[in-house]
């Protein structure tokens, strides 16, 4: 037995159904449908499922502005506080790469990668005047949310921390934003990687400065390049078809994770036609003890309902509950 398939037997056991996610939402990603859902309309905190969003608004603006995803962007003294933590180790006056800080922020969670990210385009999105650029991004966050039928979410900053400010959202509307980031070619590619190592080009500190003048015919040193190599906090990527997408924490969220996953698609002669119907399912866990047990056994539920579903004609059901 694999050791994935032994995590399935765990994830399904009686026990495990009684401890698991307190929310969860099941959906086929092309049409909407939710094939199954718990409490998928319950306020709660999603932790770093923020990020979903905090990428969209970035990448979006990108787009739309015709942004290089290579421009440096140096990272403030104010995006680096106690309360978030700095596992790749960033410093004020550090330069990364727009990619590499939105690689940073999905596939290891950083929070200061988010922060920085948002304290660099939050002046330059519409918004409230008189707004501090974090406020003015969380705005963009929020209107993008709307524009999604969010209509139980409230974004408050780029990372989903909630020990002091206290965002929310739901499974549902959790999962309507993932099939929207889906949709986005550019954001499939991010969440796919299992690593990646990155370039963070260290800004010039005290310590590093020769001690009296500087002789007029030496130049200036160049920020010593350090790399530092990213590994995905999402442990399912890679198995059973699964090729995203985020995971949360906190201990106010509890355990989260929205995970995608795609089969080949399905053909149907109709006439002279062949429909292609695409198949890649959406699973949406919130407040779970076990995470990824939960999300995989689900997925896997999920595909027997797929595929239910589409032997009875793919009829939608309560349009509340689709996406």
């Amino acid at each position: 037995m694999t050791a994935f398939g032994a995590l399935f037997l765990i994830a399904w056991s009686p026990h495990a159904r009684a401890q698991g996610p307190e929310a969860y939402v099941i959906a086929d990603a092309t049409s909407g449908h939710v094939l199954e859902a718990r409490g998928q309309k319950d306020k709660r905190s999603v932790a770093s499922l923020t990020k979903i969003a905090t990428a969209m608004v970035v990448l979006d603006w990108c787009e739309l502005r015709k942004i290089n995803l290579g421009e440096l962007i140096t990272i403030p003294a104010a995006a680096i506080r106690p309360e978030l933590t700095n596992p790749i180790g960033f410093q004020p006056g550090d330069r990364v790469t727009v990619r590499d800080l939105v690689f940073a922020m999905l596939l290891q969670s950083d929070n200061i990668a988010a922060e920085a990210l948002a304290m660099h385009f939050g002046p330059q999105l519409p918004g409230d005047a008189g707004s501090t650029p974090l406020q003015r991004f969380a705005q963009q966050m929020n209107a993008l949310a709307r524009n999604l039928h969010m209509d139980r979410t409230l974004f408050l900053n780029p990372n989903g921390v909630d020990n002091v400010e206290r965002p929310y959202s739901t499974a549902l509307d959790m999962a309507r934003l993932t099939k929207q980031a889906l949709s986005k070619a550019a954001f499939r590619f991010f969440v796919t990687q299992k690593e990646r190592r990155i370039g963070v080009q260290r800004g010039a500190t005290a310590s590093d400065l020769p001690s009296g003048p500087t002789p007029a015919n030496v130049p200036p040193s160049a920020p010593a390049a350090n790399e530092y190599l990213l590994r995905n906090t999402n442990e399912l990527l890679g198995h059973s078809e699964i090729d995203g997408v985020k995971t949360g924490q906190t201990a106010r969220a509890g355990g989260c994770v929205v995970i995608s996953a795609m089969k080949p698609p399905l053909t149907k002669q109709v006439g002279k036609d062949v429909q292609v119907m695409p198949r890649r399912l959406i699973v949406v866990v919130l407040g779970s003890p076990n995470r990824f047990n939960d999300a995989l056994g689900l997925l896997q539920r999920g595909w027997t309902q797929f595929d239910q579903w589409t032997s009875q004609g793919r009829l939608m059901g309560d349009a509340k509950n689709e996406l």
